[in-house]
């Protein structure tokens, strides 16, 4: 049996202990170095504000949502032969407020949703 291929690797397995601390010693030193970045710049950020400073509500109390119908804002067709309108004569608003406010409702005989296992419309 020929043991001189093996002095190597026996000579290696004692450096890989070794090595393997200096690395883990170098891989705790970065997160403590970090962690330490950190406490920094937390730092040099302002102060959270306390309580007493958050917004309050106001005297009239809190504000609630308003709910209405909106329909889309057609864009005229052209005329033959006019110039087509261009985005800065548009309105900013894509839609307006519907005339008919009432709420829609299901109809009934619909099913709630897709796949819900009713009939459908019939």
């Amino acid at each position: 049996m020929n043991t001189e291929a093996y002095e190597p690797l026996a000579a290696s397995s004692h450096t890989l202990p070794t090595v393997a601390f200096v690395g883990g010693l170098v891989i705790a030193g970065a997160l403590i170095w970090a962690v330490c970045l950190g406490v920094r710049v937390m730092d040099r950020e302002p102060r959270r504000p306390r309580a007493e400073e958050h917004g309050m509500l106001p005297a009239t109390g809190a504000v609630h949502e308003e709910f209405e119908r909106r329909e889309p804002d057609e864009i005229p067709p052209a005329a033959d032969g006019a110039p087509r309108l261009r985005p800065y004569q548009l309105r900013h608003s894509p839609s307006r407020r519907s005339e008919d406010q009432t709420r829609r409702r299901w109809l009934p005989g619909s099913s709630g949703a897709f796949g819900s296992g009713g009939p459908g419309h019939v």
